[in-house]
């Protein structure tokens, strides 16, 4: 197998947007096409923690969790170069947005609400969906969040029927239009 373009990863990419937009599929895949490491935040609080994300929202609150998240975020930026993939609303915190643009740049995956309901209805580990109507609960978080999301360094439409390795190259193309991100 022929070895591919090289590239140098300036800045830590922080891939924010919807639960279900592919942050983690397509942030394991970037990380390992570029060479360099690959931290879920929320894999991070789970093991910081010993709980998991929906048992840390049971036992500690949201606040607590958020306030943990933004712990988190801050440590992994101040690594060396890399990808990250958080949680669905840690990009909502105007304190994780103004870390995100100082210490690296924040890649909005933004997929479809079809598409976002097709990826997670068929999971039961999303706390925020644990509800009466999880595709209403899911289609108002997606409408409150999306304004936020739209604050990000840099876009990156999720076409439903892409593959991750699709979604993974426009990601890095996005990134190349970028010199002070990603050199090839």
């Amino acid at each position: 197998m022929s070895a591919g373009p090289h590239y140098k990863l300036q800045h830590t990419v922080v891939l924010v947007g919807m639960m279900g937009s592919g942050k983690t599929a397509i942030g394991r895949a970037l990380a390992a096409r570029l060479d360099v490491r690959f931290v879920d935040s929320d894999a991070a609080i789970e093991e910081a923690a010993a709980a998991s994300i929906a048992e840390i929202f049971e036992r500690d609150g949201e606040a607590f969790f958020r306030d943990r998240e933004a712990e988190v975020i801050k440590r992994l930026l101040s690594d060396p170069p890399g990808i990250v993939s958080t949680g669905g609303g840690a990009f909502l915190a105007e304190a994780n947005r103004d870390v995100i643009a100082k210490m690296g740049i924040a890649v909005w995956l933004d997929a479809n609400l079809d598409t976002l309901w097709d990826r997670v209805s068929h999971k039961d580990t999303r706390p925020l969906l644990r509800t009466a109507d999880p595709k209403a609960t899911l289609a108002r978080i997606f409408a409150e969040r999306t304004p936020i999301y739209a604050q990000a360094g840099l876009r990156i439409p999720v076409c439903p029927n892409a593959s991750i390795d699709q979604t993974t190259q426009t990601v890095i193309d996005t990134l190349l239009t970028r010199p002070d991100i990603l050199e090839s």
